[in-house]
C-alpha cells in the first residue's frame, strides 16, 4: 500500500510539476497578492479568522485552493489528508466522525485518517487576507476623512449648487466603498445625520432634498434622529417630493416615511395626509419601473396595516379600482400587496361598496384563486365573501359566471389550511342559495370527478 509521507518544506508548495515560493507567490501575485517582501511573519500578528469574517470571504477573487472543498468556505486551519488534499481542520474531523473513511473530494479510500497541518497553505491564506485586510483599513480612514471634510464644507455651504455637489459626493462615497461601508456610515452618523437633516425644510429645494434624502435612508438613525425628521416641515417636503420628483425619489420617499413609522411617537396624522395617499397612488399607477409599484404598495400597505383610520381616505382616492385593474399585470411579490391591501379596505363599507360597484373585482379575484399562493388566495376569498355577503343577489349569480364554485371546489379539497376550506364552504353554500342543484352544476359547468 501507498504510504503517506509529511514535506517538511514549510516555506515550498508542490502542485503537480510547478513549485511555488511562499514570498514569491505573494509578492508576484500569483494567488492574488501583492505584499511588499518581508511583509509575511515579520509585522503585526492578526487573527485570521477575524479577517476573514471582516472581509468579505464570498468574494470572487479568492483563490480556489484557499476555499475548504467540504464548507466552501475560506480555511483558517488547513490540513491534508494522506491523498494530498487539504481541508478544514473541523470539517473533515467532523467527515470522519460520521463513520467516513474516504477523501470527500476524490471518494478515494483512505489507507492512513492521520491528517497533517498545512503549514504553507496556512500562511498563504493569512499574507493574503492580511494584505486586504490593511487595505480595506487604509481605505475606510481615507473615506471616514473624506467625509468629514464633506460634512464641514456641508456646514458651510452657502448655495444650493455647492450643497448639491457636497451631497452627491457623500452619497457616491457612501455607495462606492463597499469595503468601507461602515466606515462611512460612521462617520456619517456619528457626526453628520443632523447636518443633512437640517438641509430639509420649507425652502428646500428639490434637488437638494433628494440628495439628502438618498443618503438618509441609507442610515442605520436612532431614535433622535428619527423624531428630528418627524418635523412637519420634513414630512411637507418629504410630501411633495413623493408626488413631483424622480421615481428614484419616490421610492426613498416611501423608504423614508415606512422607517418613522416604526417609532412609538410616530404621529398619524402624517399618513393621513390626502397628498401623500394620492402621491402613492401615483407611484403604483407607473407601470414603467416595477421598483416603484412595489415601493408604493409596500407602504400603502403598512399604512393600511396600522393606521386602520385611514382606510375611508385610502377608498376615497380612488385606490380600489386601480389595484383591481393592475392585479393581472403585477409580479407576484406586488399581487400579494396589493390584495392585502384589498382585503383591509374590504372590512369596511366604503371600501366594499368600491369593490362591489368595479367591474372587474370578481372575474380578477376568482382567477387568482389557487393560482399564485395561499396567501393571495386566501385575501382573494376574503374579498368575494365581502362582496357577495353585501350584495348577494348581485355578486352571487356574477361570481357563479365567472367560475367561482369549482374554484371553490378545489380549495375545499385541496391541502390548503381550514380556515380558507371553510370560508371556501360559506361562499360556496351563500352562492348556491338561488339556484336548484341541477341548476347550480350545469351553471358551474364542473367535470364528472368534482360533481
Amino acid at each position: 500500500m501507498p504510504q503517506f509521507q509529511r514535506h517538511h518544506a514549510p516555506w515550498r508548495v508542490e502542485g503537480g510539476t510547478q513549485v511555488i515560493d511562499l514570498e514569491t507567490a505573494v509578492k508576484n501575485g500569483i494567488l492574488g497578492g501583492g505584499v511588499a517582501s518581508g511583509t509575511v511573519g515579520t509585522a503585526e500578528k492578526l487573527d485570521l479568522k477575524k479577517m476573514i469574517e471582516e472581509l468579505d470571504s464570498a468574494d470572487d477573487d479568492v483563490p480556489p485552493v484557499f476555499i475548504c472543498p467540504i464548507s466552501l468556505q475560506p480555511m483558517v486551519d488547513p490540513v491534508t489528508l494522506c491523498t494530498g488534499q487539504t481541508y478544514e481542520r473541523c470539517n473533515i474531523l467532523r467527515w470522519f466522525s460520521m463513520g467516513s473513511l474516504t477523501c470527500p473530494t476524490t471518494m478515494q479510500e483512505l489507507w492512513d485518517d492521520a491528517v497533517t497541518p498545512n503549514r504553507t497553505l496556512h500562511q498563504l491564506i493569512y499574507a493574503w487576507f492580511r494584505q486586504r485586510y490593511l487595505l480595506s483599513k487604509k481605505r475606510s480612514e481615507d473615506v471616514h476623512g473624506r467625509i468629514t471634510e464633506l460634512l464641514e464644507g456641508l456646514r458651510k455651504a452657502k448655495g444650493q449648487a455647492a450643497r448639491v455637489q457636497s451631497l452627491r459626493e457623500l452619497r457616491r462615497l457612501a455607495t462606492a466603498h463597499t469595503a468601507a461601508g461602515k466606515a462611512v456610515v460612521d462617520a456619517v452618523d456619528a457626526g453628520g445625520a443632523c447636518s443633512i437633516a437640517s438641509l430639509l425644510g420649507p425652502f428646500t429645494s428639490h434637488a437638494v432634498g433628494s440628495e439628502a434624502i438618498a443618503i438618509l435612508v441609507n442610515l442605520p438613525l436612532g431614535s433622535d434622529s428619527k423624531r428630528t425628521l418627524m418635523q412637519p416641515a420634513k414630512i411637507s417636503l418629504v410630501v411633495d417630493m413623493l408626488n413631483e420628483g424622480s421615481i428614484e425619489t419616490k421610492i426613498n420617499c416611501t423608504k423614508y416615511i415606512e422607517a418613522l413609522m416604526v417609532e412609538e411617537d410616530f404621529r398619524p396624522e402624517v399618513v393621513s395626509s390626502f397628498s401623500l395617499l394620492v402621491g402613492l397612488l401615483r407611484l403604483v399607477k407607473n407601470r414603467r419601473d416595477s421598483n416603484g409599484t412595489a415601493a408604493g404598495l409596500g407602504l400603502l400597505r403598512a399604512i393600511c396595516s396600522s393606521h386602520r383610520h385611514v382606510l375611508s381616505s385610502v377608498v376615497s382616492v380612488g385606490v380600489v379600482p386601480q389595484l383591481v385593474e393592475q392585479l393581472p399585470s403585477l409580479n407576484p411579490s406586488c399581487m400579494e400587496s396589493a390584495l392585502q391591501i384589498l382585503e383591509l379596505l374590504s372590512a369596511i363599507p366604503e371600501g366594499c361598496v368600491a369593490l362591489r360597484d368595479c367591474p372587474q373585482t370578481i372575474p380578477n379575484a376568482v382567477r387568482l384563486l389557487m393560482r399564485v399562493s395561499e396567501a393571495c388566495t386566501q385575501c382573494a376569498l376574503s374579498i368575494l365573501l365581502a362582496v357577495c355577503k353585501n350584495s348577494p343577489g348581485e355578486c352571487a349569480p356574477r361570481a357563479v359566471e365567472a367560475g367561482l364554485a369549482a374554484k371553490l371546489l378545489l380549495v375545499i379539497q385541496s391541502g390548503c389550511a381550514p380556515t380558507l376550506k371553510q370560508q371556501s364552504a360559506e361562499l360556496l353554500k351563500l352562492c348556491s342559495v338561488n339556484y336548484t342543484t341541477g341548476d347550480f352544476i350545469s351553471k358551474c359547468k364542473l367535470t364528472t370527478t368534482i360533481q
